[in-house]
C-alpha cells in the first residue's frame, strides 16, 4: 500500500502554516486620515466616558478623490493618552488601529442598514511615511498636542 494513503488526515480546521490551535477570528483596521473635528467625550447609558471621532481618508485619482469617513470609539480611562487625543484639533493627521465589527440596524425609514464599528485599539506619535505601489507619495507630520491659546 502506499505511503501516501497511510498519511493521517489533518483537521480542516487546522492552519497549514502552524502547529498552534486555531484562534478564534477577528478584524483590525489601520487608519492613517484627518480628524474631521475635534474629538469628543461622551457619557454612555450607562455612565462610562467614551471619547468618540471621525477620521476621513482620500482614495483615487488626483483629480478625482472620494473621501472615506470612519467613526472611531476610544475607551481610554482617564489620563494623559485621553487628554492627548482629546486636544487634537480638526485637520490633525492620526494613525489609529482599531478593532472591527459590523452591527445592522433599523433607520428612522424602517430601512435596513449596516454600521461599521471601530474601537481603538492603539495610535501613533512617530513620523509615517505612506507608500503606494513602491512610491513616496506623502509625508506625514509628528502629532501633535492642540496649541494653547
Amino acid at each position: 500500500m502506499s505511503s501516501f494513503l497511510l498519511r493521517r488526515v489533518l483537521p480542516t480546521s487546522a492552519r497549514a502554516f502552524s502547529t498552534s490551535a486555531p484562534r478564534s477570528s477577528f478584524a483590525k483596521m489601520t487608519i492613517i486620515g484627518r480628524l474631521a473635528d475635534t474629538p469628543e467625550l461622551q457619557a454612555t447609558s450607562t455612565g462610562q466616558e467614551v471619547l468618540r471621532y471621525a477620521v476621513g481618508t482620500n482614495s483615487g485619482p488626483r483629480d478625482n478623490q472620494k473621501t472615506n469617513w470612519f467613526r472611531i470609539t476610544s475607551f481610554l480611562p482617564e489620563g494623559p493618552q485621553r487628554d492627548f487625543i482629546s486636544s487634537l484639533d480638526k485637520g490633525t493627521l492620526v494613525y489609529v488601529e482599531g478593532d472591527a465589527s459590523m452591527s445592522q440596524y433599523t433607520d428612522a425609514d424602517n430601512k435596513p442598514r449596516s454600521s461599521l464599528n471601530i474601537v481603538q485599539s492603539g495610535y501613533s506619535l512617530e513620523t509615517c511615511t505612506a507608500f503606494t505601489n513602491s512610491w513616496i507619495t506623502e509625508s506625514f507630520e509628528v502629532l501633535s498636542p492642540k496649541k494653547q491659546q
